[in-house]
């Protein structure tokens, strides 16, 4: 559409010029010897202005070679001439920088003709012809550079025009980028968060489930406690699931409810729970506590609960765990021990939890590495660096029995259920 515009500008300019400048030509050839000249020049100067910024260089090329040919076979100098100084314009604001010199020193070079066709054979004035030489081709020579220093403003003005708009449309380009790397990233943690919150509630439901249909023949009581279980970790799933979307509903500035994140300081808790459920799991810390940036004791929480809930759904019953809390001067160290089925449980292939739990500790810099260990069991490993020790300790928080459980218990499925894949 703007080029459709700018063509339609320039026809109307060619036009204008021939009605001002070509038909007075064209009149004043009329009746001489270099009339096919000059009318050539009237009609083909202003046409060839048409295409002063679709072909630039062509057009420029056009009009010097329409002045050149009447200059040399008709009139030295005719009003369709002033042209040239639009073409000298035109090149220079939208043609390459050859072509600008190139039509510099062109039409230069024609304002020193010019007066030049005018000498008398034999000069009977050689100062006064000099001057009329020197003040014609100063004249003459200062319009056309004034035409190429105005074309070069205009051509500077519309290049800064052009670099501000790229500009404004790559910081366009970036924010949709970056507003789809937050989106992406958001998601990814929104995933994890389901999956550690949701997903294990659900892996327990169905290995009590499978349990308790086991042990209804023969046990009784065993079923209904599988069944108390089922249902205590329903609701406890039901409430994180209304939690988390209540977050994600009340948005900046929302007033929902939002209950604390567990911490390291909660695994006491958290060993409390699956060791209630029939698992031998005990906790053992090394080393003086030490305050972690902000949301790596929630990654260590959650990697030690996806820990603890692939030991449930994957080692076996009578496993024994262990869970080492080490702290060094510059990491924390995080183990996970089992001596259950180790290489022998079998994968589904997903690998959502494991691929969870390296991501949590990648985001603090650290390291995790999961896999069975020498002797038999298997191994989760996860090293977060720790800040400098100038920050001072803060208190270890003992577990509290009376403390309501934030999550439920994860109970182990009884001897004969099938094991399900580890994830």
């Amino acid at each position: 559409m703007l080029d459709r515009n700018q063509l339609a500008v320039d026809v109307l300019l060619a036009g204008g010029a021939f009605v001002m400048l070509g038909l007075a030509t064209i009149a004043l050839g009329v009746g001489t010897s270099s009339s096919f000249w000059d009318v050539l020049a009237g009609v083909g100067m202003p046409v060839a202005m048409v295409f002063r910024r679709r072909s630039p260089v062509w057009s420029a090329a056009a009009v010097d070679a329409f002045a050149l040919l009447h200059f040399a076979f008709g009139s030295p100098l005719l009003p369709v001439d002033v042209l040239i100084f639009a073409s000298v314009y035109s090149v220079t604001v939208h043609g390459p920088l050859w072509a600008r010199r190139t039509a510099l020193g062109a039409a230069l070079l024609g304002s020193l003709l010019v007066p030049l066709r005018y000498l008398d054979s034999p000069i009977s004035d050689p100062v006064g012809w000099s001057l009329f030489i020197l003040l014609a081709f100063a004249g003459l020579a200062s319009l056309v550079v004034a035409s190429w220093a105005l074309g070069l403003l205009r051509r500077s003005r519309m290049q800064r025009v052009e670099s501000l708009r790229e500009r404004a449309e790559r910081l366009e380009l970036e924010r949709d980028q970056q507003a789809q790397i937050a989106t992406a990233a958001e998601r990814a943690r929104i995933a994890r968060e389901m999956h550690d919150v949701v997903a294990h509630s659900l892996s327990v439901v169905i290995a009590q489930a499978d349990g308790g249909r086991y042990a209804a023949a023969n046990d009784p009581a065993a079923a209904t406690r599988a069944l108390t279980t089922i249902s205590e970790t329903g609701r406890a799933a039901l409430a994180d699931m209304r939690r988390i979307l209540g977050v994600l509903r009340s948005g900046p500035g929302g007033d929902a409810a939002v209950a604390p994140q567990p911490a390291d300081a909660d695994l006491d808790e958290l060993i409390g729970h699956v060791r209630a459920s029939g698992v031998d799991v005990s906790l053992v810390r090394v080393g003086q506590p030490r305050p972690l940036p902000p949301g790596a004791g929630l990654t260590v929480y959650r990697i030690c609960q996806e820990a603890l809930t692939n030991v449930l759904k994957h080692a076996g019953p009578g496993v024994r765990v262990t869970v080492l809390q080490t702290w060094t001067a510059t990491h924390l160290v995080l183990q996970i021990d089992d001596d259950g089925r180790g290489a022998a449980a079998s994968s589904d292939g997903a690998g959502q939890g494991l691929l969870g739990m390296r991501e949590r500790a990648t985001m603090f810099g650290g390291t995790l590495t999961a896999g069975p260990r020498p002797g038999g069991g298997y191994r989760v490993r996860a090293e977060l660096p720790l800040p400098s020790r100038s920050v001072p300790p803060t208190p270890y928080r003992p577990f509290e029995p009376t403390h309501a459980p934030t999550h439920p218990a994860r109970p182990v499925a009884p001897p004969g259920s099938p094991p399900q894949e580890r994830q």
